[in-house]
């Protein structure tokens, strides 16, 4: 979808917009900040090139429009050669567009294509003397960018020695990772300063800062190499022959950081058809990328075509950024509610002044903990930054500072819990009702009740409501002994809804344990984990007598993980005491517990039982899209269940572990990456067929 341009209407509006837009740029480009984000920019600078397309004769000489970083720095370094910036399209047709016009400076139908994704950071050129780094430039104006070697040693990727003795000049994007920003954050606040609103703005203020009472690191990933005033003659001859990917793979060998070991690395590509499928795997991938990107370049690859397309003042004619769906808004903190979970854990939701993103209306979005709160700064009234990509849950990354009023009020943490007025419990990052499950019991009854966990038949939300607030249930366990008088005096349980519900309770009570466990809601488990817990362990006696150390053979359990499981078993064992009593299955069929053995040295410990025999015995598989065939009517639960009787692992994302991609119908993202990846790829009907021995 093509990014709608602002609306400008007179001659007023387009100076306005006009300084709206370099001020923008000049707050971005020297400190890491903005007062728009980067679609309200992209808007408002299509919306003044629409104005002066209009109105030739009135443009105003501070347009940002055909001018690197939109006119707004400046350096006093010069470049060797002119650092550009990209025009960009928004969508497929534009894309293609672009392409009949390179072939019309080229004088030919460009075959060849590079690929790469855009990352979202600072473009700097570093001079490199003899293999050993000199100089750190920011790319300013385009024909001179500032000095920022003070940076040198900071910046993962870049190294301060090349692997060979030559003089050359690369290119790239400096920028934070995920983890990178939060640890920025971290430190920056600790030493009383406003947290970064995003990783962009954070690397280009971080990466002008001098004389700081700290340092943090960023990442180098380089996309251009050319040489230096004394590069030797035979090399730089050859620079100015390769192709744009074999400069890549040159770049590389010199021991630079590229997008060649990242999930999207660049490739080459023959046909506006294949590049634009790059795009769209590119795209879906983004949610899962450890850095952000908001769009992909797209060069002419080869050094002939480059030449002959040639560039203009701004930006080279043979290269286009083909911008994403912005994934980040600025909007404002509302207010912020504190929602008590099923297990009684207390969680910040904000509430958001409506804003659009990627197609969606984001009225909330996560904070995680009260701890997340305070290490952010947010206070009510914040302009915020909130991100959100693909189907991953909105959060709130951090509040804009400069654009605070001092109107902003501090967020005040609930003293006690929010549902039922007991203590709380904050000892850990997530604070936790003093009662525990006992605060929200008609969730964690209903919840247990699901289709996914002990499938209890006619125990709906409504149906649990009553139960508890008769007084007839307390726990979990009391739903097995509920008898039918009990719910005859029910209002609108009948005999035979009486007795529906009274045989599905039976039922349930012979649900394998990793359905049980899963029914308990132990904090850190869910479906998946709640199984692997059941298949290592065998029974219900195993896992309570396992201490952290035994938990920790599980696959997917750490050593902050296993602990927290542990102390919540030991909390929960009145209620597991209970259950077995009334005859709930506390063993998991086909599962063999590990057998205890000695070593040489008498130390005790398990042996891990052999992998599970099946058509998927050591196969890591994921499901995506809507199943067909035989499968139809599975939940997604219930496939992964499948999946594991037949011997394999069921997992949610797809990853170079992941042997086989079941893709039904609509699959996406999760289909592309494995294409991408090279992981064979199976249709439903084609599965079904796999496991049939083990379909019920």
């Amino acid at each position: 979808m093509t990014t709608p341009a602002a609306v400008i209407v007179d001659a007023a509006g387009y100076a306005q917009a006009v300084e709206d837009a370099v001020k923008a740029s000049a707050a971005y480009y020297t400190g890491g900040t903005s007062v728009l984000d980067d679609d309200s920019y992209d808007r408002l600078v299509r919306g003044i090139a629409a104005w002066e397309a209009d109105h030739p004769d009135q443009v105003l000489p501070e347009s940002p429009s055909g001018k690197v970083a939109g006119g707004a720095v400046e350096g006093d370094v010069p470049h060797t050669v002119a650092m550009l910036s990209l025009d960009n399209v928004f969508s497929a047709e534009e894309f293609t567009a672009w392409t009949v016009s390179l072939a019309r400076r080229t004088g030919h139908e460009v075959t060849r294509f590079s690929v790469e994704p855009k990352l979202d950071g600072l473009a700097i050129a570093a001079r490199y003397v003899d293999g050993r780094l000199t100089r750190l430039i920011t790319r300013g104006d385009g024909t001179a960018g500032e000095d920022v070697s003070h940076a040198i040693g900071t910046i993962e990727g870049l190294p301060a020695e090349l692997t060979e003795p030559v003089t050359v000049e690369v290119r790239g994007e400096v920028l934070m990772t995920t983890a990178q920003f939060e640890h920025a954050n971290e430190v920056r606040t600790a030493h009383d300063g406003q947290p970064f609103a995003n990783p962009r703005g954070a690397s280009a203020g971080t990466l002008r800062a001098k004389e700081r009472a700290y340092t943090v690191p960023m990442t180098f990933f380089g996309y251009g190499l050319l040489p230096l005033a004394g590069t030797e003659a035979g090399l730089a001859k050859r620079l100015g022959e390769l192709a744009h990917s074999e400069l890549m793979d040159r770049t590389a060998e010199l021991g630079v950081n590229t997008t060649a070991t990242t999930p999207v690395p660049g490739i080459t590509a023959d046909t506006v058809e294949e590049v634009l499928t790059r795009v769209q795997e590119i795209g879906a991938l983004r949610a899962g990328l450890p850095f952000g990107i908001d769009g992909i370049v797209i060069k002419a690859d080869l050094a002939a075509d480059q030449r002959a397309a040639g560039s203009g003042s701004r930006a080279p004619r043979w290269a286009i950024a083909y911008k994403l769906p912005a994934v980040e808004k600025i909007t404002r903190l509302l207010e912020v509610e504190w929602n008590v979970g099923r297990t009684g854990i207390i969680a910040p939701r904000a509430v958001l002044e409506p804003v659009e993103i990627d197609g969606a209306t984001i009225t909330y979005a996560t904070l995680h903990n009260p701890g997340d709160i305070t290490r952010r700064d947010l206070r009510l009234g914040d302009h915020v930054m909130v991100h959100r990509a693909g189907d991953v849950i909105p959060r709130v990354e951090a509040p804009v500072a400069h654009l605070r009023t001092g109107d902003e009020q501090p967020i005040v943490f609930p003293e006690v819990c929010p549902r039922c007025g007991s203590g709380i419990d904050t000892s850990e990052l997530r604070w936790r009702c003093e009662q525990g499950r006992n605060c929200h019991l008609v969730a964690a009854l209903s919840y247990a009740a699901g289709r996914d966990q002990l499938d209890i038949e006619g125990l709906g939300h409504t149906r649990v409501v009553q139960l508890v607030e008769a007084g007839l249930v307390a726990d979990l366990a009391d739903l097995f002994a509920l008898t039918r008088d009990q719910l005859l005096g029910l209002e609108r349980m009948g005999e035979t809804s009486t007795d529906n519900l009274l045989a599905a309770i039976v039922t349930a009570k012979g649900q394998p344990l990793s359905r049980v466990l899963c029914a308990l809601g132990v904090r850190g488990t869910g479906r998946s984990m709640s199984r692997r817990i059941a298949r290592y362990f065998a029974t219900m006696d195993n896992i309570r007598a396992a201490d952290a150390e035994s938990m920790q053979r599980v696959e997917g359990i750490g050593t902050e993980k296993a602990p927290s499981i542990v102390a919540e078993l030991v909390e929960l064992a009145p209620l597991i005491d209970k259950l077995a009593a009334a005859g709930v299955n506390m063993t998991e069929p086909g599962a063999t517990p590990p057998a205890p053995v000695t070593d040489e040295a008498g130390a005790e410990g398990v042996e891990v039982p052999d992998a599970a025999d099946g058509p998927l015995a050591g196969m890591t598989v994921v499901v995506t899209g809507a199943m067909t065939g035989p499968l139809e009517k599975l939940s997604r639960n219930q496939m992964n269940e499948l999946i594991e009787r037949a011997g394999g692992r069921s997992s949610s994302s797809v990853s170079k572990k992941t042997t086989l991609v079941v893709a039904g119908d609509n699959a996406g993202s999760k289909r592309a990456k494995a294409e991408t990846l090279g992981i064979r790829l199976a249709t439903p009907d084609e599965f079904a067929i796999l496991i049939a021995d083990h379909l019920d």
